[in-house]
């Protein structure tokens, strides 16, 4: 799987802030869980500068799941981001991407 991500973060850089974490996830439903998430991307920005990107790379982490929930189903790729900050409490948030399906049958 190839990603295709352009984010500006730098909107999240203020005096307070020491650096950023974000993630790129396939999240999904099963009937035991709500909400069962695969990481496939993620980075450390650590100025604002760094903060605009665009990236395009095969997954970072291998795009598993245990069993076979993800065949035939819906999921969507939720970009979070979480502002660690020098000082206080720290801040997370997200977008989710809609409409992704993985086929019936792969390998």
């Amino acid at each position: 799987m190839v990603l295709n991500i352009s984010a500006d973060l730098q909107s999240l850089f203020t005096w307070n802030t020491k650096q950023v974490f974000a993630f790129v996830a396939a999240e999904y439903e099963t009937h035991r869980n709500l909400l069962n998430q695969l990481s496939l991307w993620d980075a450390i920005i650590q100025s604002r500068e760094k903060a605009k990107f665009t990236v395009s790379i095969s997954n970072k982490y291998r795009f598993t799941d245990q069993g076979s929930n993800l065949r035939g189903k819906d999921f969507n790729l939720t970009l979070h981001w979480h502002v660690m900050p020098k000082t206080g409490k720290m801040f997370a948030d997200k977008i989710v991407l809609t409409g992704y399906r993985l086929p019936q049958e792969y390998r």
